[in-house]
């Protein structure tokens, strides 16, 4: 089969822009072959492009052999451009068909396609992504990515309207940003490096130049977990404030979500009808249990969990239960988080630390961090980590560090909520886990 140039041809018309009230006027569209009907003495050919799907309409006895002999070859997924004019038809969808003059094979495509992009016969996840640029055709995948640029458009417009920067910080790093060994290394020029766990060092050090940054940014961490709700290369959504506390940048937190939320259910109707999902915008302030109130709670259902233990993923499941949407879990037992939170001055075996929760699912995480230098190298030697390897970071700590606070959320865990998926590889593109390298 002969596969064309477009030559001078450019689309001057999407599939939307195919109406009655346009009879008459000549358009060339682009797009894909979403179905072909022959019914003998006329053929229907569904012409699938990004913004929809109309109607080609091709009455044999009035095109050339030509044109004839194309439409007989084509089959689902064929890329083409259509040359043509509108007519008016009430029975066609959007009321308005193409009478084709000329049709254009771009590109052929091979047979069998290993999904049905109808959906009428579903296929597995692992099926789905080791397909995943036709997979991502279904109008239930277009859905996701629309709400995902809806909420990345909200978010920027919402922090950059609060003083915040983007910033961009280096992905390849000499040490580790949070300690631990999750760390993915990377040869480098002789040496080894590894590839970053978060911004977190960065956008602390950057308050001292720009006091209020954010960055939206893929990170890397070799987590053995094989969950639904687990990637080995993520998108965070970070800030760091200066001058500011853990209520301070909880406050932004429960203030953007609810922004999101709002958003989302504002702009995207058609998407969260094609996934058959409502996004609620919740009221603020968001409820807040500190750590101890969880462990006592979570006692009296059955699950006795020993102060200062992480929690079980049963029973934030059973948390998820009581507690319904977004609450904080606040004030976490010191040795439960990270070397750079600050310890509280009242009780110093728990430090100013929150997570977000919707339902039983962790959103973001966050809190004050230390800015006095010798107290953050107390810490980094209680955690076991070696000062040395965090110098280039602690010589920011003689600059005048401000007192800051900040906070980090998971675009995908978020994208599971606003868009009511149950597998955090539904809301990414090319999802990447202990198993899957590939697309």
């Amino acid at each position: 089969m002969t596969v064309e140039p477009m030559g001078d041809w450019r689309r001057t018309h999407y599939s939307v822009d195919v109406t009655p009230d346009k009879s008459g006027e000549s358009v060339i569209l682009m797009g894909w072959v979403q179905d072909i009907r022959d019914l003998g003495g006329i053929t229907f050919i569904i012409l699938e492009d990004i913004k929809g799907k109309v109607q080609i309409t091709v009455p044999r006895d009035k095109v050339n052999p030509s044109l004839l002999s194309k439409v007989e070859s084509l089959q689902r997924q064929f890329c083409i451009g259509v040359k043509g004019k509108i007519k008016k038809m009430p029975k066609a969808p959007g009321g308005a068909e193409v009478i084709p003059e000329e049709i254009k094979i771009l590109n052929v495509a091979k047979h069998p396609l290993p999904l049905d992009l109808t959906g009428k016969t579903p296929a597995k996840i692992d099926v789905r992504l080791d397909a995943r640029p036709l997979d991502l055709k279904r109008s239930v995948n277009r859905a996701i990515f629309k709400i995902q640029q809806v909420t990345l458009e909200s978010i920027r417009s919402f922090l950059s309207e609060r003083g915040f920067i983007e910033v961009h910080t280096p992905k390849i790093i000499a040490s580790a940003t949070e300690g631990g060994t999750e760390l993915f290394p990377v040869a480098y020029f002789g040496r080894e490096a590894f590839l970053a766990q978060s911004p977190q060092l960065y956008k602390e050090e950057l308050t001292i130049a720009f006091e209020k940054v954010y960055e939206i940014a893929t990170f890397f961490r070799a987590e053995e977990s094989h969950t639904r709700r687990h990637l080995s290369e993520f998108v965070s959504i970070d800030i760091e404030a200066a001058f500011s506390t853990q209520e301070d940048v909880m406050k932004i937190l429960e203030e953007l979500i609810r922004f999101v939320c709002k958003s989302v259910s504002e702009k995207c109707v058609k998407e969260l009808e094609v996934l058959n999902h409502k996004v609620e915008v919740p009221s603020l302030p968001f409820k807040r249990l500190t750590y101890t109130e969880v462990i006592e709670e979570l006692a009296d259902l059955g699950f006795n969990i020993p102060w200062g233990e992480d929690i079980s993923t049963p029973a934030f499941r059973k948390l998820g239960e009581v507690h319904k949407g977004f609450y904080f879990i606040t004030d976490w037992p010191r040795e439960a988080k990270a070397f750079y939170l600050m310890p509280k001055s009242d009780d110093p075996k728990v430090c100013e630390a929150f997570d977000l929760m919707w339902s039983w699912i962790e959103l973001a995480s966050g809190g004050t961090r230390i800015h006095l230098k010798d107290l953050l190298i107390e810490r980094l030697k209680e955690k076991g980590l070696h000062p040395e390897s965090f110098q280039y970071h602690l010589k920011a700590f003689d600059y005048g560090m401000p007192p800051h606070a900040g906070w980090a959320i998971g675009l995908a865990r978020l994208m599971m909520v606003l868009t009511g998926r149950s597998n955090i590889r539904e809301v990414v593109l090319f999802p990447r886990d202990r198993f899957r390298l590939t697309p």
